[in-house]
């Protein structure tokens, strides 16, 4: 049974950092493809960031420069280092996990419960 368990989330002030992590079970991790999501009340789930297994990275426009997507092979899971954190970055975030789609679409086969991340001005 494959199992993404997030964790990290929290609250914090404008400006503020933090690590979500993702904890991923019963899955193939090498061949995976791992991305991270998020949706805010009221709208549409959007993709955040993602890895492919190579290391490959594609990231949101709105947080470039700002979130690092990683992978810990050894330890099968993923990350989400947030830096210079702003209101609009509230949200519940999820992990997505897929052996083959790579891309910040919604077509991951896998998912988490989700970590909610709160930010205050």
């Amino acid at each position: 049974q494959v199992q993404l368990v997030e964790s990290g989330g929290g609250s914090v002030q404008s400006g503020g950092s933090l690590r979500l992590s993702c904890a991923v079970s019963g899955y193939t991790w090498r061949s995976a493809c791992m991305g991270w999501f998020r949706q805010a009340p009221g709208k549409e789930r959007e993709g955040v960031a993602t890895i492919d297994k190579a290391g490959r990275t594609i990231y949101a426009d709105s947080v470039k420069g700002r979130f690092v997507i990683s992978r810990d092979n050894s330890k099968t899971t993923l990350y989400l280092e947030m830096n210079s954190l702003n209101p609009e970055d509230t949200a519940m975030y999820y992990c997505a996990a897929d052996p083959y789609y790579y891309g910040l679409g919604s077509s991951f086969d896998y998912w988490g419960q989700g970590t909610q991340v709160t930010v205050s001005s």
